[in-house]
């Protein structure tokens, strides 16, 4: 285990969220390691802007994204596959940190450039068939705070849940989590530096 790692508090927090299970971990490292991280991710991922497919129509997705994982395996979401690239040393080390806090082995994750207050992420669950029907996601979150958003999707009188994605926290979705409510992250309103997330995932492999 990183020794930075084990150096954290390591103490999940439930939000009391129903039809969910929805943990909080802040300051997984150090905030001068995050700041290193954070650099190091932005200056050696092979970042893609891409086009996605929403209600037949296609945009350019406003942040730059890879996935990395292992071999085998591919990633699709709205009409887009995106290459799977192998592990790197700093990837697959982040990866077992977070598989040792979260209790899950992943296969793969998927990163998130938001290069400032303009980048986003519209509404969406991660509820994809390759990921089974109860996938577990570990959002590990560098840089700049973001608000987190989570609405149900048949409960309306349930008000939306705002959570603030500091730099080098944790957020663990499971169980019905995507099968019963959505996520998104907006535009911010005030001006903001980069932020860079990586989503650590198990996608099952194609039959």
């Amino acid at each position: 285990m990183n020794d930075l790692f084990a150096q954290a508090d390591r103490g999940l927090e439930q939000l009391p969220l129903p039809d969910a299970d929805v943990r909080f971990q802040r300051d997984l490292y150090p905030a001068a390691h995050c700041n290193a991280l954070l650099r190091e991710l932005i200056d050696t991922t092979d970042w893609r802007h891409e086009q996605i497919t929403l209600f037949g129509r296609q945009h350019w997705q406003p942040r730059l994204v890879a996935v990395h994982g292992d071999a085998g395996l591919a990633y699709t979401y709205s009409g887009l596959t995106l290459p799977m690239q192998p592990w790197t040393p700093l990837l697959a080390q982040l990866k077992q940190d977070i598989e040792q806090l979260a209790g899950v082995r992943f296969n793969s994750v998927l990163l998130n450039w938001y290069r400032d207050a303009q980048d986003s992420m519209g509404w969406h669950s991660d509820d994809e068939a390759s990921l089974g029907p109860a996938p577990v996601i570990a959002s590990f979150s560098l840089g700049a705070t973001r608000v987190f958003k989570l609405k149900h999707k048949t409960r309306p009188e349930l008000k939306t849940t705002q959570l603030a994605l500091t730099d080098g926290s944790l957020l663990l979705m499971a169980g019905a989590t995507q099968r019963c409510w959505k996520h998104a992250v907006d535009k911010s309103r005030t001006a903001c530096s980069a932020r860079v997330n990586l989503t650590f995932r198990r996608i099952m492999p194609a039959s």
